[in-house]
């Protein structure tokens, strides 16, 4: 009988200002590298984590006039 073998599960901690590293495998899988976008979508299962579709695919990319520090704040209870 050939069974699946479960991969063996991988943690990180979480600091005290909410961050955590992305075990290496995690990283290679999704592709991603500094500077990248994570999207996390919750579900009724838990949690998905995958890289986030490129700047390409944003249209409001091209704005970046908007992207200060500042308009964050006034826009993030929108």
């Amino acid at each position: 009988m050939n069974r699946a073998t479960p991969k063996p599960a991988m943690f990180s901690k979480v600091s005290v200002k909410s961050q955590t590293v992305l075990p290496r495998e995690v990283r290679a899988k999704l592709g991603v590298k500094p500077g990248d976008t994570l999207r996390y979508r919750l579900t009724d299962d838990g949690v998905l984590i995958d890289k986030a579709p490129n700047d390409g695919d944003d249209p409001f990319a091209t704005f970046s006039e908007w992207s200060s520090e500042a308009d964050e704040k006034a826009y993030a209870k929108l």
